[in-house]
């Protein structure tokens, strides 16, 4: 079974870093390329960065070109996002994902705000 754990996240003033961290099991981490995705409360799926399988062609959203930079380390299984020059709104849930982070960016540009569903008696 596929887990992830996304970890280092927290609270940062504008201008700030922080390093998150991605740890992935169950799955053969060196064979994946791996993307970074964020979702602010009330928005649709963000795309971030990603980097290939190797750590190699990293890539990344205009958004956060030249504040953000991703790595990997295949021995640790561990995918890394090192944020700095941190703004308001960068303020979002990171997720990370095994997907093709090129892929990843087209698919989010079509990703919808989604609509709330609740299940309650």
């Amino acid at each position: 079974q596929v887990q992830l754990v996304e970890s280092g996240g927290g609270s940062a003033q504008p201008g700030g870093s922080l390093r998150l961290s991605c740890t992935a099991s169950g799955v053969t981490f060196s064979s994946h390329p791996m993307t970074w995705v964020r979702q602010a409360p009330g928005k649709g799926l963000d795309f971030v960065s990603g980097v290939d399988a190797n750590g190699n062609d990293p890539v990344y959203s205009d958004s956060v070109k030249g504040r953000f930079t991703v790595s990997r380390d295949n021995r640790k299984n561990t995918m890394y996002l090192q944020m700095d020059r941190l703004r308001s709104e960068d303020t979002a849930s990171y997720h990370c994902v095994p997907v093709p982070p090129r892929l990843l960016q087209q698919l989010t540009r079509y990703w919808g705000r989604g609509t709330q569903v609740t299940v309650s008696s």
